[in-house]
């Protein structure tokens, strides 16, 4: 009943979905202590011999013997050592799966804290130009040369500028992204599909261990009443197969081929997640370009006005070409951080699919 016990808490944990435990980088080791430590229980209960004592009566009429000795299983030393691969293929099986289900939940949120400080840089440099034109300006009112209204005018972009600044720090500050390996997602992906092989060949090596077995037991046997004569030693070879072990191995090669398509189908599996993502990668490209188009076409229509308010030497001209200035500043932030998000995405999708 003991043995059993604990072969059945040793199954319980080799077979357990390893997606039950995926979380953080941090707990890899932790879990990997935990399934090694309880396969090295299982394994040293398998290959210790198991001692027992009864009382038996061998035939009507023959005095009652009392016998006692151990018992080992050739079958069982042979689990000890499978336990413990199946034990590290399940490790190993952790490691990828966590790894690659990590670069998956934080791949959008990293390049969105990337893209985000790209678009600091971006702003920081538009500030910098709007803090020259309004120099530029102050002096001029200061000459009478322009009105104080086409520095407010300036002034409202400044604000606007420093409002994004802020706004683009808060994002960045709500962003967690834990650190990542540089390895790409598709070799991630690869290692994990490797390991579900690897950890379903090792069960299926511990199963097959079931079909036969060669149980080697030696005691001592002592007749109780009388006691005609002191203990004598004895020996036990016994031999068993199990006839259905070559159906088991069909079934078990049917089940590995369906676990393996399982896991290409399964929704929440890094296979599937990994194309859900790759959708959201392409489609974020596609937005990114149309938005990118539309805001070259009003970049251009500006560049036009400029031309012409550069042509005028009146105060409502240069009142205007600042106007154009300064929307042409936040445009080419607009337009600089969509450029980044494409040639960002692209890099992603190209390196990790």
């Amino acid at each position: 009943m003991v043995l059993n016990k604990w072969r059945f808490l040793i199954a319980a944990v080799l077979f357990l979905p390893v997606q039950v435990f995926a979380a953080g980088q941090g707990d890899q080791q932790d879990f990997c202590t935990y399934v090694m430590e309880q396969a090295q229980a299982q394994r040293d209960l398998l290959r210790t011999p198991i001692a027992f004592a009864a009382m038996t009566q061998p035939e009507t009429g023959l005095p009652m013997q009392v016998i006692g000795g151990a018992s080992l299983s050739l079958s069982d030393l042979r689990k000890a050592g499978l336990t413990i691969d199946a034990a590290r293929k399940n490790c190993e099986l952790y490691r990828a799966a966590t790894e690659a289900r990590q670069e998956i939940q934080y791949a959008l949120p990293s390049l969105e804290r990337e893209a985000l400080r790209n678009r600091l840089a971006l702003i920081e440099q538009a500030s910098k130009s709007l803090d020259a034109l309004m120099e530029k300006a102050s002096k001029m009112v200061e000459a009478q040369n322009a009105t104080r209204l086409m520095l407010f005018s300036l002034q409202t972009t400044k604000i606007k500028l420093q409002a994004d600044w802020a706004d683009t720090q808060s994002k960045i500050a709500a962003i967690y992204v834990p650190q990542l390996g540089e390895e790409p997602l598709k070799e991630l992906v690869t290692e994990k599909q490797s390991g579900e092989a690897g950890e379903q060949k090792a069960l299926d090596k511990l199963s097959r261990q079931n079909e036969w077995d060669v149980a080697l037991s030696v005691g001592v046997h002592q007749q109780v009443n009388p006691l005609a004569m002191g203990a004598q030693p004895y020996g036990q070879v016994t031999v068993n197969y199990n006839f259905a072990g070559r159906a088991i191995d069909k079934h078990l090669n049917r089940a590995e081929e369906a676990h393996d398509q399982w896991k290409r189908l399964q929704e929440g599996d890094v296979n599937r997640s990994m194309e859900v993502l790759r959708q959201q990668l392409v489609e974020s490209v596609s937005v990114q370009e149309t938005k990118l188009r539309s805001l070259q076409e009003e970049s251009g229509q500006i560049d036009k006005n400029l031309q012409i308010a550069r042509s005028a030497d009146t105060s409502a001209a240069l009142d205007f070409q600042n106007q154009l200035t300064a929307a042409q500043l936040l445009l080419e932030i607009e337009t600089g951080d969509s450029a980044f998000r494409i040639d960002l995405l692209r890099g992603y999708v190209a390196k990790n699919f």
